[in-house]
């Protein structure tokens, strides 16, 4: 988890995408090459996103290490930090007895925490579409995006940015 971070936070300091790329999973290398991966992450870079404090911060995991029914290795969470906390949310597929990095998300939100907000009480939750026969068993997708920064909303209750690439429908992402 933190490798893959660091790796992410050193493309972005010297712009050059190759070693986390390399670092990747053949999936995620397939689909993303070094010149997509920079620009995915290019308004991270722009804002000089620092995440070098993942080194030395404990993470807060929102989503326990888990491997999905497609064999990927799914996690999220944040690493506390004043004055911004880093979101993550991190996909590996097994390669030759190693995790590699298959699927990244990394944002930055507020440290200061935030009430959750009361659902309706005569709403039910929503109801997940059924899964089609044919996309059950479509491989999932490597993905990789930078999401918008967010500011007072925790990650478990934060909506998903609109530019966000996520692995299809039937991957390890989908709850």
């Amino acid at each position: 988890m933190r490798s893959a971070l660091l790796a992410l936070n050193q493309a972005n300091e010297t712009g050059n995408y190759t070693v986390l790329r390399d670092l990747s999973a053949p999936g995620f290398r397939d689909l993303n090459t070094a010149a997509r991966l920079g620009e995915i992450f290019a308004s991270q870079r722009a804002q000089k996103l620092d995440l070098s404090g993942v080194a030395v911060i404990d993470p807060q995991l929102t989503l326990l290490p888990q491997i999905e029914t497609n064999g990927l290795l799914h996690m999220a969470g944040f690493f506390p930090s004043i004055p911004s906390q880093v979101n993550f949310e991190l996909l590996f597929a097994p390669v030759d007895g190693r995790w590699r990095l298959f699927g990244v998300s990394v944002s930055v939100g507020s440290s200061t925490p935030a009430a959750p907000v009361p659902a309706p009480a005569a709403q039910q939750p929503p109801t997940p579409p059924p899964v089609k026969p044919e996309a059950a068993k479509t491989p999932p997708r490597p993905a990789a995006h930078a999401a918008p920064r967010r500011t007072g909303t925790p990650p478990e209750k934060a909506a998903a940015p609109e530019n966000q690439l996520v692995p299809p429908a039937g991957s390890a992402a989908q709850d």
